[in-house]
């Protein structure tokens, strides 16, 4: 049994840092929901595929049996997006219990360590913990705005939620089993969730970033306080804070520290941002995400006199450390201020902006800044439709009477 280790940032820790925080993790739990029910319950929830019967349908737009994403009003209603809220995207069918089995047994095969390990989920329990507020975000979130409508879920700003996650720090991991060997310049996760009759090279879900995110990493088995449900990665999933969604590999069964990236087809040649009609591996990788913001309220309209604007804002891997909204389309700028806790940099902070409005339509936009760098006004065109960013896309267009 691996020697368990003290970790700063424990959950216990982490959540006594603020009773609001606590509170907000609590009811946006599942609580009242069994790991099985969860993700299996035939409830009365039409439109919902019966695998995610427990989300709540009111909040959410269906893109397909694969894809569903949270409605915009839905997404800044508390500070951590509640489960039954959280968006969907999936490239390998959800695992059953059946196939899951005990979860406690869940393996995790570790290798490129001078010590490899095999370690149940058990085991990573009395490894180390660590608990992590972060923004969890599809790579294609924003595709919705793309004129050239890029193939894939038209996800508008939906397919992302702000999660706390428990888990077994993946540094605390290395350090187990030795430290990573030379030359190692990658960490490479690959997901159990393959069916076998399918080829590796094109279906493994497996996924390569650079070796220095690690050190922010876990392999969680929680979150929002409760076991992950299976069609959001339980009973295992890597968190790799900062970066896009589909590095955040779900069901993984394998960590391997590695000198090159993977060869499979979700890494050398799909999630690659590549110019409109072409593709390649020589591309930039859906890795870390781009400072970004969005309004979540009002959407369509409002009551002349004061109106308070509000949204959300995240800085990628850095702090988001500013924001600002216009309310004529970018041509005049004004601070808002963030509201509700800091919960650390790879989490999104709520926005406010007070102001009084005539009767009117205006166009409301907002801009964060996070390690020197703010929004783009423009999207930048990509042929699949990644890591849109652009304020202006973003914005939203009030009738105030």
């Amino acid at each position: 049994m691996p020697k368990k280790q003290n970790i700063n940032s424990s959950r216990r820790n982490f959540l006594a840092g603020s009773a609001t925080v606590a509170g907000a993790a609590a009811a946006a739990s599942v609580m009242p929901i069994s790991i099985a029910n969860a993700n299996h319950t035939a409830a009365d929830a039409k439109g919902l595929p019966s695998w995610t019967s427990w989300k709540k349908r009111s909040a959410l737009i269906i893109h397909s049996d694969k894809g569903m994403e949270t409605h915009r009003d839905a997404i800044g209603e508390s500070v951590i997006t509640p489960l039954r809220h959280v968006y969907i995207r999936n490239n390998m069918p959800t695992m059953s219990d059946a196939q899951i089995g005990n979860r406690n047994n869940w393996k995790l095969t570790v290798e490129g360590v001078k010590n490899p390990k095999t370690y149940t989920l058990a085991q990573l329990k009395q490894l180390a913990q660590k608990t992590e507020a972060t923004v969890l975000q599809c790579s294609g979130n924003g595709r919705g705005f793309f004129a050239h409508k890029p193939r894939g879920s038209q996800w508008e700003t939906g397919a992302a939620a702000n999660l706390i996650w428990t888990g077994c720090p993946v540094s605390a991991i290395v350090k187990d089993c030795g430290g990573v060997v030379s030359g190692a310049k990658f960490m490479t996760s690959a997901g159990a969730d393959m069916p076998k009759q399918l080829d590796p090279m094109k279906a493994l879900v497996e996924r390569s970033v650079p070796i220095k995110a690690h050190k922010d990493s876990l392999v969680a088995w929680e979150v929002n306080g409760v076991a992950i449900p299976n069609s959001h990665g339980g009973p295992l999933r890597m968190i790799t804070p900062g970066y896009f969604g589909i590095n955040n590999v779900k069901h993984i069964g394998k960590l391997a520290f590695t000198a090159k990236e993977s060869s499979v087809k979700y890494m050398k040649s799909s999630y690659r941002i590549s110019p409109i009609g072409k593709k390649g591996s020589q591309y930039p990788s859906c890795w870390e995400m781009p400072v970004k913001s969005w309004i979540t309220s009002p959407l369509k309209s409002a009551k002349s006199g004061n109106v308070v604007v509000s949204g959300v804002a995240m800085g990628g891997t850095r702090k988001a450390s500013s924001i600002k909204v216009s309310v004529d389309g970018g041509k005049s700028w004004k601070s808002a201020k963030f509201t509700g806790p800091d919960m650390g940099k790879f989490a999104w902070r709520r926005f406010v902006f007070e102001t009084k409005l005539k009767p009117g339509t205006y166009k409301i936009v907002s801009k964060a800044s996070a390690g020197g760098k703010s929004q783009p006004k423009l999207r930048m065109e990509n042929r699949r439709g990644y890591a849109h960013n652009g304020w202006l896309d973003h914005g939203v267009d009030v009738t105030v009477s």
